[in-house]
């Protein structure tokens, strides 16, 4: 699908484990970039996973928005910066996981970038 046909509409997370994702911005050229705004919702969470690209590094900066009543904690195993609102991680490099959230939606601001290609 193309990048217009995806912008600001919500479509299923990629580890279809309840999240949802809308397209915000991203470029493919010069400088590999994306943007998203994340939901989720309640019974949604991440397994613990990789996210393998074929070259570079991948860095990734979520900002929660909102976070849940309940669960949906952040888990990494290596993070290169970590607050309450602020995290900053290599996906590609450190697992990484959501608990399930239990009560509440959780929003987060995901903006993710590869250098080194």
């Amino acid at each position: 699908m193309s990048s217009l046909k995806k912008l600001f509409k919500w479509e299923k997370g990629r580890q279809l484990s309840g999240y949802d994702k809308m397209f915000i911005l991203g470029s493919k050229w010069f400088l590999l970039f994306d943007v998203y705004l994340l939901r989720f919702r309640e019974g949604s969470e991440i397994k613990p996973h990789t996210d393998k690209i074929e070259k570079g590094n991948h860095y990734r900066l979520n900002i929660v928005l909102k976070p849940a009543k309940e669960g949906g904690e952040f888990i990494c195993d290596n993070s290169i910066y970590e607050s309450k609102r602020i995290k900053l991680f290599r996906p590609d490099a450190c697992q990484h996981s959501v608990t399930k959230v239990i009560r509440g939606n959780r929003y987060l601001l995901s903006i993710g970038w590869v250098c080194g290609v």
